[in-house]
């Protein structure tokens, strides 16, 4: 196998590292009671989706 001659510096190591780092989520706002949840998603602090109540969130407190 091939090896390389002579060693790589920092920063050729550090630019090829550049795109290792995580993106985050994409977050948008719930419609009934404004909070940031995932899209797509049931809203954790007040369990709607698409205009319904889907998780009764009260009665778990």
């Amino acid at each position: 196998m091939a090896n390389p001659k002579r060693r790589h510096s920092k920063q050729r190591r550090d630019k090829r590292r550049s795109h290792h780092a995580l993106a985050k989520p994409g977050l948008s706002r719930c419609p009934n009671c404004m909070e940031m949840k995932l899209p797509h998603r049931i809203c954790p602090s007040c369990g709607h989706y698409k205009g319904r109540t889907l998780i009764d969130t009260e009665s778990d407190a």
